[in-house]
Parts: C-alpha cells; structure tokens; sequence
C-alpha cells in the first residue's frame, strides 16, 4: 500500500467472525480480481483490496487520478453483499465491536462488550478497531488503538466509569 497516496480513501468492512484459511484464500482472490477491474464512469481505479487478520475487508482508492463515484461504491457494495451470502458471515453490522488482547481478535455484539468493560474484562488501554478511518493516514495512525484514543471512548463512558 506504500503507492498509495496518505490521502487514499480507505473501507473497511468487519466480519462477525474469523475466515478459514479457505475462506480467505477465496476471498484474496475475489478481491484482487475486483480490485484491478474497479471502474468509475469508465476509468479503471488505482484500487487495491485486502484481508486483514483474517476478519477486515479494506478497499483503498487512490483519488489522485480518478475519484470513486456514487455507482463505483455501490459495485464495492454490491461485491460485500455477495461475499456475505457466499461465506455466510455479516459485514454490515455496525454494532460488532472488535477488540485485540495480545495477538488473539475478538467481535462481540455491543451490549456483550459493554459488559466486558463493566467487569473489568476490557478497558481503556484494550485495543480496538476504529473501522471508520477514511484514509490510508487515518488506517495507519488510527485504525488499532486503546481504547481512550478511539470513538469507544465516548460511547462507552459509562461502562468505562463503573
């Protein structure tokens, strides 16, 4: 991802959970096959597509060239749609929060990580996926981080506080 712009517009999609390794052999090469066809309005994008942690989706458009449109992303949709039905797993389930304890990846449902931080299972220097970064800079400066430095933070202050 190094040729792409720091500007590069970046989305991430979560799985509920983990791919098998077939899986994500599977989905790499839907992906990439993807990637290098992605157009808008005709102009083919500087586009890449990866798996991460055998759990995230991230599309990346460099928009120094062409910029993605409206029906550009609505073709990346239409690809996460497919994948979930053929994988059998949700990538649009905005209230599956993930977290990282050592090297491990977890995504509990919200009310589930809520408790988590309650018990004093989680806290403010867990881990998290701030899968609303919208660029390559924001992927690499504030994607994984603890916790207090994410949207969590706020979201959960009264679980944090107890």
């Amino acid at each position: 991802m190094n040729t792409f712009s720091d500007n590069s517009r970046v989305w991430i999609y979560q799985s509920n959970r983990e791919l098998t390794t077939a899986e994500f052999e599977t989905l790499q090469n839907k992906l990439t096959a993807f990637a290098t066809e992605w157009t808008a309005h005709d102009n083919l994008l500087k586009a890449k597509a990866e798996v991460k942690y055998n759990r995230f989706i991230i599309l990346t458009v460099d928009e120094s060239q062409y910029g993605a449109s409206g029906c550009s992303i609505d073709k990346s949709v239409r690809l996460m749609k497919e994948i979930e039905n053929e994988l059998n797993i949700n990538l649009f389930d905005r209230f599956n929060i993930a977290y990282k304890i050592d090297q491990d990846i977890y995504s509990v449902s919200r009310d589930e990580f809520e408790k988590l931080l309650t018990n004093g299972i989680l806290n403010e220097q867990t881990i998290v996926f701030n899968n609303l970064v919208k660029s390559k800079e924001e992927l690499t400066t504030m994607w994984e981080v603890p916790l207090k430095e994410s949207w969590h933070n706020q979201v959960f202050a009264s679980a944090l506080s107890n």
